[in-house]
């Protein structure tokens, strides 16, 4: 039997500025809003840890699960015509919304031939099973105690995880995803041809009250003036096996 939430009294809230996005704006003149974020990747080959940067770039923090409010998320596609192999290249065409991709090809998403499935080209050079533009998800979660959130850019192979945690945990309760403490850890997980890679889970960790749920949603519609300027490049993408099977169209995921 499911037990009811707790609410969650130990999160610290951030200091909101009732114009968030101005005074960001304002600080951050000249300067790149990007350098507010940091970036976490899910890890290759099956780990089972994050990397956290920190003060020293050598000795990032190792965690098994990262835990905080998810103040934003939405779909992001990124095509590389020529093959991908870490260069610090922009994507020919990507797009911020997973409906309409800038650049070449450009255009609708949905009937780009790039993002079909089969049109992907193994590291063997063979045709794949997946998709030659990559769809992928972008978390920012605000842990608690920080002014900021951690970028977490989610592959193809943990989109259905995450679809499945907003629709039957969040979104079926009523609930938003800024009103809840999120937990993500990471499990390993093969594909058919036997390569093992890392695929993140979710659960909710508490409940936040009331009174918290005000001030995160006025930072999360705040802090979407860095969040949803920040480009695309190499550090959103990193390359997993394809599925066994098409996951299906996650990138309609509901607020």
């Amino acid at each position: 039997m499911a037990k009811d939430l707790a609410v969650v009294n130990e999160f610290v809230l951030p200091v909101l500025n009732s114009e968030l996005g101005a005074a960001i704006s304002e600080e951050m003149e000249g300067l790149n809003p990007a350098d507010l974020i940091t970036r976490i990747k899910i890890p290759s080959g099956g780990g089972i840890a994050f990397e956290i940067p920190g003060d020293d770039p050598e000795n990032p923090d190792m965690v098994k699960e990262l835990v905080g409010v998810i103040v934003d998320k939405h779909p992001i596609n990124a095509y590389w015509a020529a093959k991908y192999e870490g260069q610090n290249n922009p994507p020919d065409c990507s797009s911020m919304d997973g409906i309409t991709g800038i650049g070449t090809p450009g255009g609708d998403c949905k009937n780009c031939p790039y993002n079909q499935w089969g049109t992907a080209t193994n590291p063997d050079g063979t045709p794949g099973k997946g998709k030659a533009c990559k769809n992928m998800h972008r978390i920012y979660l605000l842990r608690s105690g920080e002014a900021f959130p951690l970028l977490l850019t989610l592959p193809p192979t943990s989109i259905k995880a995450f679809s499945t945690y907003i629709a039957k945990s969040i979104v079926a309760k009523g609930m938003k995803s800024y009103s809840v403490v999120t937990r993500i850890s990471l499990k390993k997980a093969q594909n058919s041809g036997g390569i093992t890679y890392s695929q993140a889970q979710f659960g909710i960790d508490e409940k936040l009250s009331p009174d918290a749920v005000k001030v995160m949603s006025e930072y999360s519609k705040g802090i979407k003036s860095v969040t949803r300027a920040l480009s695309i490049n190499e550090s959103d993408y990193e390359e997993a096996p394809n599925e066994d099977f098409p996951v299906g169209d996650e990138k309609n995921i509901p607020f």
